[in-house]
């Protein structure tokens, strides 16, 4: 860590009430009260957007609002093709006999793609409505974060890449008419993510700033863009939005024993450590809080060495609860991080097959971390 990152966090911890701080011309500036951290729960859904308009979805608010979740977020699904073109997802009968289309994910999703919008082209849909009248009128935020799918075509929405101009050009076109449109249907919401995961689009940097010009036409909150845990620092136009968005599923260990034993609690402190000593200096550096637009870990063997890993599931529950322990701890002592989205929970009693948030031992630790916001 530089001097400058360490006389900025030193400030900032020494200020009550104040989370987070960046250097201007020399100067200190001090931002972001305590009150404002983020602990935020995405809302994920087996079975189709329109579960995100449903009574479940606010018993499920008050739920996850008394373990000490002031955010939720969600996830309205574009449609990408080979060819370029960004299009409203629609339902349709899918595989498996599913009526809502749901398709396998490659990123441990669920089982859902997004529906297209009811009403006319002027009214939000009661699925994006709904959440956060709901949400609202409990005390808890919204974060409106869309994404990506295709997963005949792409195994991961990182992969989305197109070899000619034409190609970029329509999916730059068809991408911003639907993200601005999203984004108009969710003016009541709390913040909003101009693009997820699309690391293998964001060298056409001046297409970006576009983008996020039109965005910020129709809606009016903090504006974020959630890239990959190793491509943030790659990412060109952190100045054009109002927070630097990461998918937090960075490694905290190297290896495991060869033993077989569960490491010490110690060593996954050690390695959230060392990964905020980085993003806390690129904070700085950018001059923008950080927000992990993702957070989360599965009950996998590979939990601590590749967290991203959706597939892998085994009984390891052990591993998961210090990752999660390590990871809840150390964003809450670092400054210039002003919260996390945890992946990922379902409206209702259904319980996600994987990043499963509602598991017993994992919304306990959640609950001793984050329940004291509303005591």
């Amino acid at each position: 860590m530089n001097l400058s990152t360490a006389v900025c966090r030193a400030a900032a911890v020494a200020v009550t009430g104040c989370a987070l701080c960046f250097l201007q011309g020399g100067s200190v500036v001090l931002s972001a009260p305590q009150a404002a951290r983020i602990n935020g729960m995405t809302v994920s859904t087996p079975r189709g957007s329109s579960a995100w308009a449903g009574d479940e979805m606010v018993a499920t608010i008050a739920e996850l609002k008394g373990i000490g979740v002031n955010w939720i977020a969600i996830h309205p699904y574009g449609r990408v093709r080979t060819d370029g073109t960004v299009s409203w997802s629609l339902p349709r009968r899918g595989r498996r006999g599913r009526a809502d289309g749901a398709l396998p994910s490659a990123a441990g999703e669920g089982d859902t793609a997004g529906e297209s919008p009811s009403g006319t082209p002027d009214t939000p849909p009661d699925w994006l409505r709904r959440p956060i009248d709901e949400a609202h009128r409990q005390g808890v935020k919204v974060l409106v974060k869309p994404h990506l799918e295709n997963w005949r075509d792409y195994e991961w929405r990182g992969d989305i890449r197109y070899q000619s101009d034409e190609e970029w050009g329509r999916f730059f076109s068809t991408y911003t008419e639907w993200i601005v449109r999203l984004a108009a249907f969710s003016g009541g919401a709390d913040a909003f993510v101009v693009g997820t995961e699309l690391g293998g689009t964001t060298h056409h940097e001046s297409r970006w700033r576009e983008v996020i010009g039109a965005v910020r036409e129709v809606y009016a909150g903090p504006l974020t863009y959630a890239a990959n845990w190793d491509a943030y620092e790659r990412v060109g136009f952190w100045d054009a939005v109002d927070w630097v968005g990461i998918q937090a599923y960075f490694p905290v260990l190297d290896e495991a024993p060869a033993n077989g034993e569960v490491p010490p609690q110690s060593a996954f402190d050690d390695g959230w450590r060392d990964i905020m000593r980085r993003v806390a200096d690129f904070s700085v550096r950018v001059g923008k809080p950080v927000v992990f637009t993702e957070a989360g870990y599965n009950n996998s063997p590979t939990a601590p060495y590749q967290p991203w890993d959706w597939r892998a599931r085994g009984d390891a529950e052990e591993l998961q609860i210090r990752c999660m322990i390590a990871a809840l701890g150390a964003i809450a002592a670092e400054p210039t991080v002003q919260g996390a989205f945890l992946w990922k929970w379902y409206p209702g009693d259904r319980v996600p097959r994987d990043f499963a948030m509602a598991a017993p031992r994992i919304r306990r630790v959640i609950s001793e971390h984050w329940a004291e916001i509303y005591r």
